[in-house]
């Protein structure tokens, strides 16, 4: 990891206008999740479905699509990659300081939005909180490495992360039994599920399986990151 890259990177992030939508969506979370606690009051069936729908199908992928392919995708469509590129910085290095920058912002504002509405709602009961945290924790890891991969692969990353996230993740990924075991979504559920002991939430994927995907996914996105970036020319063309 660079210091300088990722010192660049955060300046970046939180200077532009998508530091706003990363701030919006958990903010909103947080706010319907005390909207619900007021209307129903504690209820742990409206806790499971608001983290299950909202904070790991909607949020987390949105946030994982804003954070991963904000870092890298802005760089290579105005050309100013070509700045970075020409630093005697190897690739791969190039690949994992943005995958560190992306991953924290989503891991900090997923796990602690989803904390604190979880908490809003059932506080500390059945370990929804701190389960579904967890599972926005590293299902964010996730997402931050597969977008960002997505952000060196295409010029047109966020039209196809919308795709990814809505289609795949969103419908196939959770009505479709066979694929569900091929979703970050899915995985993340499968790490909440094992915290919490909370009768309205189960999950089909295992966690000897979700936690094994979700490793090889991060660790293979990156490196494929770092590879891709070595076949970028000078100028900026692919």
């Amino acid at each position: 990891m660079n210091t300088v890259v990722a010192d660049i990177t955060y300046r970046a992030m939180l200077g532009r206008k998508r530091i706003w939508l990363l701030i919006l969506l958990p903010v909103a979370l947080v706010a319907l999740a005390a909207l619900l606690r007021v209307v129903n009051g504690q209820d742990e069936q409206t806790a499971v479905l608001l983290m299950k729908s909202f904070a790991i199908g909607t949020m987390l992928p949105l946030l994982g699509l804003i954070a991963g392919t904000g870092v890298i995708a802005p760089e290579i469509e105005d050309g100013t990659i070509i700045h970075l590129l020409a630093k005697p910085i190897s690739r791969p290095v190039i690949a994992v300081t943005k995958f560190v920058v992306a991953a924290s912002l989503i891991a900090v504002l997923a796990a602690v939005s989803t904390y604190a509405s979880a908490y809003l709602l059932v506080g500390s009961e059945s370990g929804v909180a701190s389960g579904f945290a967890l599972g926005a924790l590293f299902g964010g890891i996730a997402y931050a490495a597969v977008f960002l991969l997505l952000g060196v692969l295409t010029r047109h990353a966020v039209a196809v992360g919308v795709i990814y996230a809505l289609v795949w993740e969103g419908v196939v990924g959770g009505y479709v039994p066979g694929a569900r075991k091929f979703s970050i979504q899915q995985w993340a559920q499968s790490l909440a599920d094992q915290v919490s002991s909370s009768p309205f939430f189960s999950t089909e994927v295992t966690l000897g399986f979700a936690v094994p995907a979700m490793i090889i996914v991060t660790i293979g996105a990156v490196v494929w990151t770092g590879q891709r970036l070595r076949s970028l020319s000078l100028t900026g063309d692919d």
